[in-house]
């Protein structure tokens, strides 16, 4: 993660900011006297709170190890020619 200071990230705010979304890579404000922020896209802390969401949810992860193994086994729900054309329709 790349590291600003305090000073820098003031001078350059509107230019940070936009490299932080453009490139959906957090930044880290360092401080003299203090701790430290993170600047990161709402975008991306939408997707890390989804994320973290899924992974403290047991019954999600356990859907996902199950929907995997059958997956690989190659004995999962296979949709019809029809239910295919409605879904790639999007």
């Amino acid at each position: 993660m790349a590291e600003l200071s305090v000073n820098y990230f003031r001078a350059n705010l509107k230019r940070v900011v936009e490299d932080v979304i453009d490139k959906h890579t957090p930044i880290r404000i360092k401080r003299r006297a203090g701790r430290d922020v993170v600047v990161i896209s709402a975008e991306d802390w939408e997707r890390t709170e989804e994320t973290i969401h899924v992974l403290q949810n047991q019954n999600l992860m356990t859907q996902m190890n199950d929907s995997s193994k059958t997956h690989k086994s190659k004995k999962g729900y296979k949709p019809s020619n029809k239910e295919l054309d409605e879904i790639n329709s999007f």
